[in-house]
């Protein structure tokens, strides 16, 4: 074998197969999507010339070449952990990096407070900039460092260099006006959906065009009285107005802090989308860039 054709980074994908013995979990665990595994998968098998895990009724289970190579793929992983890419402790205490976030205004408003709020007791020196990259230039920011992390919906985000982690799923709900006149329960009937007047954001590659993409498959046409780019002007139009909006249930109740606004349940079933931390193969085992992404995973479990 040519060693100017092996790569490295195949052989995690090799120990998290030979662990989980299933695309979709060694996926999770190395933090890619099933296809960008499955593509890893097929890589390592044509660098090693084998089949190297086979479907069986009962999972992906090794060939005899793959446990042959098991013990000493794991030797060469523990040296390259160990000695080759250890690296002194990052001091979160004491440092003073700033971290740059890709996230959308209304990602800022939901969850930017609550990071803020646990840097300043855990990391005071540490500044954050938050930023939004055009989606086509988002995964070159994340290769060369000038976006450190991207939470959100980025469904793009698949190749393999690009590692991902799930934070929670999200659902949606519609948002009025406290006291409207039309809506007084705490539920939307599809005919009052239908019925009443709709305000609605429209800004490419946002995790609401899940909604609208749905709306759309099942032919239900709302009444339009307002269209902008913008979230955060949202909450002052529904108070003074009787439109309806539809938006992430984590937004209508940030919104509904400081604005007096009631969140109503859809009258149709939505399925639920996940929100993601997404960063480069060149930073997944930095030790601050480590810090920060547990910081942000233990935010979310919260």
């Amino acid at each position: 074998m040519d060693m100017n054709h092996v790569d490295l980074n195949l052989l995690l994908i090799f120990e998290a197969m030979l662990e989980h013995q299933s695309v979709t979990r060694a996926g999770q665990a190395v933090g890619l999507s099933q296809p960008a595994m499955s593509a890893a998968l097929a890589k390592l098998r044509l660098m090693l010339n084998d089949p190297l895990f086979v479907r069986t009724g009962v999972g992906m289970k090794p060939t005899p070449r793959a446990q042959d190579l098991a013990p000493s793929i794991s030797r060469v992983l523990d040296i390259m952990r160990t000695q080759v890419l250890h690296e002194s402790n990052f001091d979160a205490a004491v440092a003073t990096r700033t971290f740059t976030i890709n996230t959308p205004d209304i990602g800022e408003m939901v969850f930017l407070p609550k990071l803020l709020k646990r840097l300043s007791t855990v990391a005071p020196s540490i500044r954050l900039r938050a930023t939004t990259v055009p989606h086509e230039q988002l995964e070159t920011a994340l290769e060369t460092g000038k976006v450190d992390l991207a939470v959100g919906y980025f469904p793009d985000l698949t190749k393999a260099e690009i590692f991902q982690q799930r934070l929670f799923s999200h659902s949606f709900v519609c948002v009025v006006r406290e006291d409207h006149p039309k809506v007084p329960g705490n539920r939307l009937s599809m005919k009052q959906f239908l019925d009443l007047a709709h305000m609605v954001v429209y800004v490419s590659g946002r995790s609401h065009e899940i909604f609208e993409y749905l709306l759309h498959q099942r032919g239900i046409r709302r009444k339009i009285a307002l269209e902008t780019r913008h979230f955060m002007s949202l909450p002052m139009i529904i108070e003074e107005s009787d439109l309806v909006a539809t938006v992430p249930r984590a937004v209508g109740v940030a919104y509904s802090r400081f604005a007096n606004l009631k969140l109503l349940e859809l009258p149709m079933a939505v399925p639920q989308y996940d929100l993601k931390q997404y960063w480069h193969r060149r930073f997944h085992r930095d030790g601050a860039s480590v810090w920060f992404r547990n910081l942000i995973t233990d935010l979310f479990r919260e």
